[in-house]
């Protein structure tokens, strides 16, 4: 009886750790749902909106300007952000607020990318923090889930003549 016992639980212990390793490597290297906080983003994504993060492109090094994606925030390890890549590697970018006379440019180095978010009044963002290494993306954003009324692919960016090719 023990030992029917014991077969079971390590069973059972078996198949939790190898579905474990399954949810892992889906959520690490396919994607997974995020749910973003923050006005950040607004209006493309707004507090609470619900979002689907794909991996591969991180992994494939295929994000562009132009698109969403979550990221290590380089000031805080331990919380995501949601913001839009404006410049790639050796890519000229405003460093300076939109409101600013004055405006100031930089080149974005090798390895990294340049992050704002889309409501640049209300946005911490590579403006405040600099270029972002190009390891703390965790994924990109390819469709909005919730809410319902603006499920699907996400619109282009209001700020679009921020990242256009020079």
């Amino acid at each position: 009886m023990l030992r029917h016992a014991l077969g079971k639980t390590c069973r059972f212990l078996g198949y939790t750790v190898q579905y474990g390793c399954i949810a892992h490597c889906a959520f690490e290297y396919l994607g997974g749902i995020v749910v973003c906080s923050g006005p950040s983003m607004e209006p493309t994504i707004h507090n609470s909106d619900i979002v689907f993060s794909e991996s591969l492109s991180r992994h494939f090094y295929c994000i562009r300007k132009g698109d969403i994606v979550i990221a290590k925030s380089p000031n805080d390890p331990k919380s995501n952000i949601c913001k839009r890549v404006i410049g790639l590697e050796g890519d000229r970018v405003c460093t300076s607020n939109p409101s600013d006379f004055l405006k100031s440019h930089s080149y974005v180095p090798k390895g990294h990318v340049w992050l704002e978010g889309d409501n640049l009044r209300n946005s911490t963002d590579s403006r405040c923090y600099g270029p972002v290494p190009y390891g703390l993306i965790r994924g990109r954003i390819c469709l909005k889930i919730w809410p319902l009324n603006d499920f699907g692919f996400l619109r282009a960016s209001p700020n679009g003549h921020r990242f256009l090719d020079d």
